[in-house]
């Protein structure tokens, strides 16, 4: 048997994690996989198990003003059919696993896994994504970049809870995003690419880049966005190589059972090159 607690509100959590050393679970779709010792055998739990998915506190995504606040349990189908959630965004999430495995994973459970290839992170990356982690002795807010610290590492205190996640209630002018995988769908990302702009009066008036799966955490440069922005899309369009050379070394995969880190650089560097150039088209 393993031992776990089953809290009837969110601050009954805080409370059990203050302490407890314990593992948060809500759907377990990650967990199950990495703590499963083979056939028939239960998973090799070292730690009570803090069940946390069914807490309403948990599970609601509403706007506020002008951001949409995304409760860590709410699980991934619940995302697609939600109004309040960007398109770009779903184009993502429907391309996570499989509809049962979307019914059970929760929004929280793929960011604090913090896998580089992270479905959901590339978009939230790209969106300047804040965090709300709660203890019993108050709540912080941090940008998803310092969250994540590196593959299967968060800046996650020992009592705290991720309890909601929070991003820009707005539409880009231009979206773009792509996933290389085996297949469609209920595919591990080999690499992932998101891309969005606007274009005011045929210029760059803002750009966001993220790729996923190709280095030890979501690659995303403020910096080379920056350069882009007040350009005009024929002047993006003749800078595509200087754009690409400066984002070669950014992209840092490696080899594994999935792909080839050659592929991975290769295929990340056109999807950019594509969505620089039909950006361009854009007026």
């Amino acid at each position: 048997m393993v031992d776990g607690f089953r809290p009837k509100t969110l601050q009954e959590a805080l409370e059990i994690r203050l302490k407890t050393d314990c593992l948060p679970i809500a759907g377990g779709t990650d967990l199950m996989v990495q703590k499963a010792r083979g056939f028939a055998l239960k998973p090799d739990f070292d730690k009570p198990l803090l069940f946390i998915g069914h807490l309403p506190e948990l599970n609601k995504i509403s706007i506020e003003k002008d951001q949409i606040h995304i409760g860590a349990g709410v699980l991934l189908t619940d995302l697609l059919n939600s109004d309040k959630i960007p398109e770009i965004f779903k184009e993502a999430v429907c391309l996570m696993a499989s509809p049962p495995s979307r019914n059970l994973a929760s929004v929280g459970g793929n960011i604090c896994n913090a896998s580089p290839a992270g479905d959901t992170l590339p978009h939230l990356y790209a969106v300047d994504t804040q965090l709300v982690l709660k203890s019993a002795k108050g709540e912080r807010k941090v940008p998803i970049d310092q969250f994540i610290t590196g593959p299967k590492r968060t800046d996650l205190v020992k009592d705290e809870l991720l309890t909601k996640i929070i991003i820009p209630n707005r539409i880009f002018g231009v979206n773009y995003y792509r996933k290389v995988g085996q297949r469609k769908g209920m595919s591990l990302t080999k690499a992932a690419f998101q891309g969005m702009a606007d274009i005011e009066q045929g210029k760059l008036t803002d750009v966001r880049i993220a790729f996923g799966s190709v280095a030890p955490t979501i690659v995303r440069s403020r910096e080379i966005e920056k350069t882009m922005i007040g350009k005009s899309v024929e002047e993006i369009k003749e800078e595509i190589p200087e754009i690409l050379a400066k984002y070669a070394p950014l992209i840092r995969p490696i080899d594994d059972a999935r792909s080839s880190a050659a592929y991975r650089k290769k295929v990340c560097l056109r999807l950019l090159e594509d969505f620089l150039r039909k950006m361009s088209k854009e007026k």
